[in-house]
């Protein structure tokens, strides 16, 4: 028992000298890699689409207070908020996004728009940045997630206020066409559809599929953890 012990001890000390071992790679699998990799992609997207929006809505972070768009990004991402944003009084995931699409909105639409998607994010990945054997991720969640950042796609484009003006500017459809947000957004919904195929198929998990019109959808559920 003591050789084969002492092998992998050596072993794991070669590894660690040469800087080639992490401790914590042992307890995880290569889902658990692939789950780290498609969220580190997700919020990457969301933080591009938060400047982008940001720098084409300047009105949005000073109506929040910011000194600038940098100070709002700040806030927004700040980890110690954990996406429940002052200006969004007490809203979190689906409920801030929906809350920034209603006309009657007073706040700040990209941190409701952005903070409510890192929210809803943050639920599909159960609050986790980094995955071992242990962690079980829903892919019902991830794709409820893909789901809902469509509809905000969706809303982003075609929501307006009584006067008929854009709740916010987004893609520029006439030339020089920028169509920047729109492939941010694809690359998101992408991103989750096949995290959640991917866990279901390891886990023999059903995934229901919805259909909605986007002109009537309705926000799919992403719960947080208790």
């Amino acid at each position: 028992m003591r050789a084969p012990l002492l092998l992998a001890v050596l072993l794991l000390s070669a590894c660690a000298s040469n800087g080639d071992f992490a401790p914590g790679q042992l307890a995880k699998t290569d889902i658990d890699r692939i789950s780290e990799s498609h969220r580190r992609e997700a919020f990457a997207s969301l933080k591009t689409l938060a400047e982008k929006l940001y720098r084409r809505n300047p009105r949005e972070w000073r109506r929040a207070g910011h000194a600038s768009m940098e100070a709002a990004l700040n806030q927004l991402f700040d980890p110690q908020l954990a996406w429940r944003l002052p200006t969004l009084e007490g809203r979190r995931g689906v409920d801030a996004i929906a809350a920034g699409f209603r006309d009657d909105f007073q706040g700040d639409r990209v941190a409701a728009l952005v903070g409510g998607m890192g929210g809803m994010l943050s639920a599909a990945f159960n609050g986790q940045a980094e995955f071992y054997v242990l962690d079980d991720l829903d892919p019902q969640k991830l794709y409820n997630s893909a789901r809902n950042i469509e509809i905000a796609a969706w809303k982003l484009a075609n929501a307006r206020d009584a006067a008929g003006n854009l709740l916010l500017l987004s893609n520029e459809m006439q030339a020089p066409q920028n169509l920047s947000f729109e492939r941010e957004f694809g690359k998101m919904i992408g991103n989750l559809d096949l995290l959640s195929k991917i866990i279901a198929d390891k886990t023999n998990r059903t995934v229901v599929k919805v259909i909605q019109n986007m002109a009537s959808a309705v926000f799919l559920p992403v719960p947080f953890l208790r």
